[in-house]
């Protein structure tokens, strides 16, 4: 057994009465390993919960696996996915479950669904499932794999015009449903503003994007299927074809004007969608999901595939909308003309995030009472520096050992982030809060005194290609910024005006400017004034829709009054 899940267990084991209750061992497979701990009482009630990380399985293949699962001392074994209908390869989990020796198998999600596992019901069932997804699989992938060939060569269409004022917003994306973080305040952003230009907005997306969602929006769910969950990248792929025959029967209805769909590496339906319909094709694209899986992650398995998505949707979108100059360039350098290009940066909305939030209840929730908070949100990405805000965090507390860091969200770096902090031994003086939801987030803001953007430059020297949402929300939130002088970040801040910028990966600079922060109220209050006057005049959700439309207008793709 892993050193967590042991000393988890012997936890367990000292807790009154645990000999009576059964032991359920629960390996965590979501996102979010802190939301997930927290929901086990609720998931499993009556059982003494033995949680163990996927972390535990690093490096293992999978007799190793099997073998440590079998040693789990336990009266249960569940497997917790954050969906059971989006987890690819749940044959995996199917096999390991049947294998196992715990007298009750099952896999389990945080809505509380779960599916018994045993060694007949594999045979008899789910191994009969596996031989059809990878079948169906099989077809799929012929088939995306044939009409992105076609598309390639295809010459690009002239759509009709637009003439009513609706915007079809296509979300493909496994991960829109996800509670927060800078794609779900983009496409609540980017919605917003185009209703404030007077348009209807309706939705069709994977999964319920959770900011539009509470406010009310139209949205049309096209769910994945899970036959096709039997590989890696296999699923997104093939849930293309299903997600265009979803969205097309939405499209028509009531005459949208506009197709409008955030990039997807695996999803080619609105390009088919625009030209099957004749309606005006808007991409927004992020960065090259290839490039992303290289660096930041594992390459993906399908990779000459996933580079003819992402070519086809840069040939046929009618206007290719980019976050930042750097990715302008990357998408010339591609092919795309510089009149399909427009750059419009993120935002945010001044009228949720503001100065005037009280940040009290989340101050005392933390017990941050009375301290000067440092603070971070994201979802620790490669790009985000959360490490290196850690080790300037260490050199921080032993100065001002009575300030305080918050760290608000999760992601890949957030483990390395935490044993930064333990090693220099201040861990006990910062808190993580975990994933939280995205209408959370200006509370958690208002909660901290000094707000830290320590992005860091791409390992390989490319530039640094991103627009931080959360610089935006800073800024309107009329709080002290310290952030990395990098790229878009340095053209939107001003040192000394708006700001304190120092050197990417720099912790010293880095820490420096912090203690400067600490000991000076009336600099917090100037920057943080500065830095909201800018937000509101400049960068709002309302500003970034009137850039896309007004260019939209100019391209005759929309005769809108």
């Amino acid at each position: 057994m892993g050193g967590a899940a042991a000393r988890a267990r012997a936890e367990v084991l000292r807790r009154p009465q645990a000999a009576a209750q059964p032991v359920a061992a629960v390996v965590l497979l979501t996102r979010d390993r802190a939301a997930a701990e927290r929901a086990l009482p609720r998931l499993l009630p009556g059982r003494a919960v033995l949680p163990v990380p996927r972390e535990d399985f690093a490096g293992l293949g999978a007799w190793e696996v099997l073998g440590r699962l079998r040693s789990l001392a336990a009266d249960e074994l569940a497997f917790l996915t954050d969906d059971l209908d989006a987890h690819d390869r749940i044959w995996r989990l199917q096999a390991l479950g049947a294998a196992s020796r715990a007298p009750e198998r099952y896999l389990l999600d945080l809505d509380g669904r779960r599916v018994r596992l045993s060694p007949g019901r594999f045979l008899a069932r789910d191994l009969p499932r596996l031989g059809a997804g990878i079948l169906a699989t099989g077809w799929a992938l012929l088939r995306t794999a044939a009409r992105v060939r076609r598309l390639r060569r295809a010459p690009r269409r002239r759509p009709i015009p637009a003439l009513e004022r609706r915007v079809c917003y296509l979300r493909s994306d496994f991960w829109s449903a996800i509670p927060a973080g800078g794609s779900v305040g983009h496409t609540a952003g980017v919605a917003s503003g185009l209703r404030g230009c007077g348009l209807e907005v309706i939705f069709v997306a994977t999964g319920r994007p959770a900011a539009v969602a509470a406010g009310g929006a139209e949205v049309h769910l096209v769910p994945p299927r899970p036959l096709y969950n039997v590989c890696r990248d296999v699923p997104s792929l093939a849930h293309s074809l299903v997600f265009e025959r979803g969205a097309s029967a939405v499209v028509p209805v009531g005459g949208t004007g506009l197709l409008y769909q955030r990039f997807d590496p695996a999803n080619h339906a609105g390009v088919a969608l625009s030209r099957r319909h004749g309606l005006p094709f808007v991409l927004e694209y992020y960065g090259s999901e290839v490039w992303i899986a290289d660096h930041w992650g594992r390459s993906l398995r399908f990779r000459r595939l996933f580079e003819g998505i992402e070519a086809v949707n840069l040939r046929h979108a009618d206007l290719v909308s980019v976050v930042s100059d750097a990715l302008r360039e990357d998408v010339l350098a591609r092919g795309v003309e510089p009149e399909r290009i427009v750059v419009l940066p993120n935002a945010a909305d001044p009228r949720l995030y503001r100065p005037d939030l009280d940040g009290g209840v989340v101050r005392a929730r933390y017990g941050l009472a009375g301290r000067t908070v440092v603070g971070f949100v994201g979802t620790f990405g490669v790009w985000h520096g959360a490490p290196v805000l850690a080790r300037a965090a260490a050199r921080v507390l032993r100065l001002r050992p009575e300030a305080r860091f918050l760290f608000v969200g999760d992601g890949v770096e957030r483990r390395a982030t935490e044993d930064e902090l333990r090693r220099a031994r201040v861990a006990d003086r910062v808190v993580f809060s975990g994933l939280i939801p995205q209408e959370d987030g200006p509370a958690h803001l208002a909660a901290m005194d000094i707000l830290a953007a320590p992005h860091v430059p791409n390992q390989d020297g490319s530039r640094f290609f991103g627009s931080p949402t959360k610089l935006f929300e800073y800024m309107a939130m009329g709080r002290a910024i310290v952030a990395s002088r990098l790229e878009q970040i340095a053209d939107v801040l001003e040192d000394d005006r708006t700001a304190l910028l120092v050197p990417p990966n720099d912790e010293e600079a880095l820490a420096t400017a912090i203690v400067r922060l600490i000991d000076d109220a009336e600099l917090r209050r100037r920057l943080g004034a500065a830095a909201r006057h800018q937000a509101a005049e400049r960068h709002t959700w309302d500003a970034h829709a009137r850039g896309l439309v007004d260019r939209l207008r100019s391209m005759e793709l929309v005769r809108w009054s």
